[in-house]
């Protein structure tokens, strides 16, 4: 079988490249067409405006809220706003008593309600359930049937906890009633028990008093279901992660709840936010390891939207919104028409540099420019689309200044194959060596890049998110185009006529480069035997001093001490002569 050439090598990664560009636009354009994708940036808030809310917290008992738990608050809003990308919000306090939470465009219902709720996640017992139809208040049990306690309660699970008050309480509470699912006015005392409904169920519930606070999840994330075997299942799961105090709690809990057995009421434990019960679970074994999954009906967004309250519920105050309007961009059209033009200005001296300096290769630096600008553009479309990612003025700094990081990858390249050159190696054999000593560089450089980017996303809020998102994007972009782009054109350059022999625009002119034209092109060295070619005084005086120029210091005190040793060998000869 005929080995690949490099040429064809170098055309079927262009073909390659050519394919990825086109799926990201046919992903970008099926987005457009069936959903709500768009072939324009999605702006954040300090360029296109949004929605401003103030929000008025409310702490239980009606006591005065802390300046660290309104810190709490705020750092945990901002996670649960950012919990799907980088949402550029901004969030603030303000006099130290409420919240001010500025979003992009129009935040929807679930947005609204993720901000409002409550982290009074808790882990209660169920006592007993029934269909939340407003039936039954129509035919409450008479007096002497209500269950009445025989003892006092030995554990949050007894049934002793339901008194003849709380039985009645349960059967009016009608769960089809839109009121009844509303966040509950007042938290409900962790010692004492009280009846809830499930909006997804639209069921009803007395529950015992709480077993494992909120607090106690360190984490929770979503994924598919695994059987005993690891193989994965069709179906969407809930993982939460207790601490240590949580784990031996739900320990016990699980343990007298498995005891129970399936098919009673009481061998449900229901997880409960702000009042309402957000999932009612079975228990199915006991957990020790503080690792338990909640499993069922769950869609993936489903699955999401429990794994999201669950890890970011542990907020110790409730909020209502006092206030809401529109407000308008705060820097506006002509901040960002005057970015993109200190953009463009930035992409024009990196052009005219690059011609100077490279002649005709410089435009291989403009059209690798161009395949990172277009393949940066479809990522950030595709990410507003998916990840509700937007474009702030900073992130839009982050673009600007990887021009030239991008135009760095490839002069380091160019300059390998220079360095090649004046080595006396022919172009193509240049190209590929160049390439091996370059491509080490120019990953290192874009390895500090991507840490730099991700150490500023993580450590930074708000705006400052955006530019090391945007520094980040385009490092990987630089990395697809220098790899996918700008060494299979320069393989194929390397092949023609016009660069080949070193034409004087082609940016690869030997007597330029500072060294010996040893080789006449397309990787034909020159015969020792033939007569060099002669040239002229001033043209060998501008090559050498291009080369004195590009000597690095070592290079410079080896040259200074051959000089000096072959000024004293000709003093000795004379002397000799003499």
């Amino acid at each position: 079988m005929p080995r690949t050439g490099p040429g064809t090598a170098a055309k079927r990664t262009l073909v390659w490249l050519g394919a990825l560009t086109a799926l990201l636009a046919i992903l970008l354009g099926a987005g457009s067409y069936w959903s709500t994708a768009s072939w324009s940036p999605r702006l954040a808030l300090d360029l296109e405006g949004g929605t401003q809310m103030i929000l008025a917290p409310r702490v239980q008992g009606g006591s005065e809220i802390t300046p660290e738990q309104l810190d709490q608050a705020v750092e945990i809003i901002r996670q649960r706003v950012d919990g799907s990308g980088v949402a550029e919000a901004e969030i603030n306090t303000q006099s130290g008593q409420n919240v001010i939470v500025s979003l992009p465009g129009t935040p929807d219902p679930q947005t609204r309600d993720l901000i409002q709720a409550s982290a009074q996640m808790e882990f209660r017992p169920v006592l007993a359930g029934g269909p939340g139809q407003a039936a039954a208040a129509e035919t409450p049990t008479p007096d002497d049937q209500l269950p009445k306690p025989a003892a006092e309660p030995k554990d949050a699970s007894d049934p002793n906890w339901i008194t003849p008050e709380l039985y009645k309480q349960f059967e009016a509470l009608d769960c089809l009633d839109p009121a009844a699912l509303e966040p509950a006015e007042e938290p409900a005392p962790a010692d004492k028990p009280m009846v809830a409904c499930e909006p997804d169920t639209q069921g009803k519930y007395i529950l015992g008093p709480v077993e494992v606070p909120g607090t106690d999840i360190s984490t929770a994330s979503y994924g598919l279901q695994r059987s005993p075997q690891g193989q994965a299942l069709n179906t969407w799961a809930v993982n939460i992660d207790f601490n240590d105090e949580g784990t031996k709690t739900f320990r016990e809990v699980t343990e007298r709840l498995y005891a129970i057995g399936t098919g009673d009421p009481r061998n449900q434990f229901a997880i409960v936010l702000d009042g309402r019960i957000v999932s009612a679970p079975t228990t199915n074994a006991v957990i020790a390891d503080g690792n338990p999954q909640i499993s069922g009906n769950f869609t993936e967004e489903s699955a999401a939207a429990l794994s999201e309250q669950l890890k970011y519920g542990a907020l110790p105050i409730s909020f209502e919104i006092q206030s809401e309007q529109q407000i308008s961009a705060t820097l506006g059209a002509d901040q960002l028409r005057l970015g993109l033009v200190a953009g463009l200005i930035g992409l024009l001296l990196v052009a005219v540099y690059s011609m100077f300096q490279y002649r005709l290769l410089g435009l291989v630096t403009i059209a690798s420019l161009v395949v990172a600008g277009v393949l940066t553009y479809l990522a950030i479309c595709i990410l507003g689309w998916t990840e509700n990612y937007r474009l702030s003025l900073a992130g839009v700094a982050g673009l600007i200044v990887a021009i030239g990081q991008t135009a760095d990858s490839f002069i380091v390249y160019f300059e390998r194959i220079r360095d090649e050159l004046r080595d006396g190696r022919g172009l193509i054999s240049a190209v590929e060596n160049g390439w091996r000593r370059a491509k080490r560089t120019v990953l290192a450089s874009k390895a500090v890049n991507l840490l730099a980017a991700l150490v500023l996303y993580f450590v930074a809020v708000g705006n400052v998110r955006g530019f090391a998102f945007t520094l980040g994007l385009t490092a990987i972009a630089d990395l697809v185009v220098v790899f996918l782009f700008t060494h299979p054109v320069l393989r194929l350059l390397a092949r023609t006529k016009f660069f080949g022999e070193g034409h004087p625009w082609s940016g690869l002119d030997p007597s330029r480069l500072g060294g010996i034209p040893l080789y006449r092109g397309a990787g034909r060295l020159r015969d020792p035997a033939e007569k060099p070619v002669v040239i002229t005084r001033a043209k060998n005086k501008g090559a050498s001093a291009e080369a004195e120029r590009r000597m690095t210091i070592a290079e410079r005190r080896r040259a200074e001490q051959q000089k000096a040793l072959a000024g004293r060998t000709g003093s000795s000869q004379k002397e000799n002569n003499e």
